[in-house]
């Protein structure tokens, strides 16, 4: 019965796979790696000097993790895998720099800064795939930096003879502080660059965290972090690390993650609750979508990332992929399993199609890219829904179809690729604020050029607080961040509704405004948590800070009433000049009247002068956010015969078996592990080789008995290949 299960769920959630990969280290004279060890790292550092001479310590690390960075050869490394002290390396890369080049696209050029401030005299360090700092844009502001991929002093872009060249580096601190043919928005900062993606734009959260370590030995005041996993939990390494780095007084801003537009998506760092977590914005469009007259049929379009934007002016006629010739026409075709975009857009663009269509093979619509450096698709593509996509489908077979393309007016909204919230495990809500993160033009290595993604997004924010910190240096990192919390403004959707608090957090920042504030809400996004019993009461304290010269009085908009929800809100208080005053928000939920899930919302807190919109969320008893991730597994850091494995899980279970299925066949092949009472957040442990028989390329199912009897589970994909 369970082996029927498993496979069902496999079949149910195929479509839904994200790639994961063990490679081999590549076998140099000398390699690099960061070493996470117990006890004082000084004392170990000196073991090393004497009993590994052989073995440089290039760096040692104290203030985020007790670490070393070691150089020497692969042999002389695993010549300590005896001692006890080595607590782990991280040797698979599980951090991605996320963003997609966009062609043909217009460009809006940065206006997010509105003041008369420049960031003069702030240092922000980029941490991310290195900087080309000879950048005529870039080299007037950077100062240093450091490469934690090779272990050395030159945090460069990956060049073409190191392996795949990077670029997002370059462009992520364009945006922040260029000061050339193109202005960031604070185009006086002191730029550092912390190289902790390597070729390719990957790297591991050692790497990450030892940049955000070397970021604050050497004094930054903002780090932008514009990179994530997709494993949501507040508690995974690297968000611990950033949640110590602002206790020592440390801005930090992530982007919230490209995984959008489904609940849950967003990934550490970017769930950590110190963070300024930031969501990506859009701004005012035209929307190309196909029209057929007769029958008063608009199909919407979203365009692919990677592709010409689509900007027809007249009709053409509509046609299969399969036809032989589609000179003059749009060609059509399903979404599939095996072949990617990029392939049927490339067929389409060879047969002479204007344009393609690609049409979704499960309800909804999605995201796509067809992106490729060596040889870029020169035709627009984009998709629809399955449900047009059938209609077309359902047309052609009935004879001829022009279609043509019409545009409709989209206001500023948000980025249909951000990553929505809310956090698992403590139910924050992330992002905390949006900014600009579509179709954003800033430099890269030899010239500029135009990305998208919420790494596009972070930098604005970054900049912005760059402003901040010049116009009020005496404020702490605690101030500045939610100032700039306090003042952003919501977005609408169309209908004139407020969008979601795990979409927007409290909106899109207004550096001018914070700048100007008279009024600092601390920690403004009013978290709930997750309500478990019949009858719960919660309480969310919020502070508010009045900078003015003057007592302020403030109140709440009385909520409406809702079955299942009392609020119990304070009235009228008063805040004395430049002082603060903490205040309790309670809830009573009674959990049988509500649905099970997100309940999200916003209160209104009005002062003197100025509302503000305060975005609370609760989650009631569970939710559908994935209950297991980020499986990693791997030999032993030096070791050739033992495997680790972590995995991390979100909500309380029995049982995890995690299993290995042929991916042509499904035929299951073996239970690589599995995990009696595994606790909430990160899950470790080790193989005998002698228990490991395998090799290849795999469907992995992680399945998890939870703890009322119900299963939940995901798939992934694995590429072993063991180390000898």
């Amino acid at each position: 019965m369970r082996l029927l299960i498993k496979l069902v769920l496999i079949l149910a959630l195929i479509l839904t796979m994200q790639p994961f990969q063990v490679h081999s280290q590549e076998d140099k004279n000398v390699v690099s790696v960061i070493i996470e060890v117990e006890g004082d790292p000084d004392k170990r550092e000196e073991y090393l000097h004497t009993y590994f001479p052989y073995v440089e310590v290039v760096a040692t690390f104290d203030k985020l993790f007790n670490g070393l960075a070691l150089k020497s050869s692969p042999r002389k490394l695993n010549e300590m895998g005896s001692l006890d002290f080595v607590k782990a390396v991280h040797p698979v890369r599980t951090y991605k720099a996320t963003s997609t080049e966009t062609k043909n696209v217009p460009v809006i050029p940065n206006n997010i800064n509105n003041t008369d401030y420049t960031g003069d005299g702030v240092k922000v360090g980029v941490i991310d795939t290195g900087i080309d700092y000879n950048h005529p844009d870039l080299d007037v502001n950077y100062v240093d930096g450091y490469d934690l991929v090779d272990l050395d002093e030159d945090p460069m872009e990956t060049q073409q003879e190191q392996g795949i060249p990077t670029m997002h580096g370059t462009h992520v601190a364009g945006i922040i502080g260029a000061d050339g043919e193109f202005k960031g928005v604070a185009p006086d900062v002191d730029l550092y660059a912390y190289r902790a993606l390597g070729p390719g734009g990957s790297g591991t959260s050692i790497q990450v965290i030892a940049a955000m370590e070397q970021a604050i030995e050497d004094g930054v005041d903002i780090i932008n972090l514009s990179l994530g996993n997709t494993v949501n939990g507040p508690d995974f390494p690297t968000s611990v690390a950033v949640n110590r780095a602002v206790d020592l007084g440390v801005a930090v801003v992530i982007a919230n993650g490209n995984a959008g537009p489904a609940n849950w998506t967003v990934g550490s760092p970017a769930t950590a609750s110190k963070a300024l977590s930031v969501g990506a914005s859009t701004y005012p469009e035209k929307v190309p979508y196909l029209y057929e007259s007769l029958q008063d049929k608009a199909i919407p379009l979203q365009s692919m990332n990677g592709a010409p934007a689509w900007d027809f002016t007249k009709d053409y006629e509509v046609a299969s992929i399969e036809e032989a010739n589609l000179r003059g026409k749009i060609a059509v075709v399903a979404r599939g399993n095996k072949v990617p975009f990029y392939d049927k857009a490339k067929k389409a663009q060879e047969k002479g199609a204007e344009a393609v269509i690609i049409y979704n093979n499960e309800k909804g619509n999605f995201n796509g890219s067809v992106d490729s450096q060596q040889d870029p698709i020169e035709i627009p593509v984009a998709s629809v829904s399955k449900k047009a996509g059938q209609w077309l489908i359902g047309q052609l077979e009935k004879g001829d179809l022009y279609l043509e393309t019409n545009y409709q007016k989209v206001p500023r909204t948000i980025a249909s690729f951000s990553s929505r919230g809310p956090v698992t495990v403590n139910w924050d809500i992330k992002p905390d604020v949006v900014a600009p993160g579509a179709n954003i033009l800033s430099t890269v290595p030899g010239g500029y050029a135009v990305l998208q993604g919420t790494s596009m997004a972070a930098p604005h924010v970054a900049g912005a607080l760059a402003l901040v910190e010049e116009a009020h240096p005496d404020w702490t990192v605690e101030q500045v961040t939610n100032a700039l919390k306090t003042t952003a403004q919501p977005l609408y959707d169309q209908n004139g509704k407020i969008m979601d608090p795990i979409v927007q957090g409290m909106g899109l920042i207004q550096p001018k405004a914070a700048i100007q504030t008279d009024t600092i809400l601390h920690e403004p996004l009013l978290s709930f948590g997750k309500v478990e019993e019949h009858k719960e009461t919660k309480t969310v304290e919020l502070t508010v800070e009045n900078t003015s010269n003057h007592a302020q009085d403030y109140y709440f908009t009385i909520p409406n009433q809702q079955q299942g929800i009392r609020w119990h809100i304070p009235q009228q208080f008063s805040v004395k000049a430049h002082g603060k005053k903490s205040v309790p928000i309670k809830l009573d939920v009674t959990s049988d009247w509500l649905q099970k899930g997100i309940h999200q919302g916003y209160l209104t807190l009005n002062s003197e002068q100025k509302s503000y919109q305060l975005p609370y969320l609760f989650l009631n008893e569970t939710g559908d956010y994935q209950k297991a991730m980020g499986l990693e597994f791997s030999l032993k850091p030096f070791s050739d015969d033992t495997y680790m494995y972590r995995l991390y899980v979100t909500d309380e279970a029995e049982h995890i078996s995690v299993d290995l299925y042929n991916p042509d066949t499904l035929v299951h092949e073996q239970t690589l592990f599995e995990i009696d009472e595994p606790v909430v957040g990160m899950n470790e442990g080790y193989l005998d080789e002698k228990d490991v028989n395998a090799s290849g390329n795999y469907l992995v199912l992680v399945t998890l008995t939870l703890s009322d009897g119900t299963y939940d589970s995901y798939v992934t994909e694995l590429t072993m290949a063991p180390e000898k």
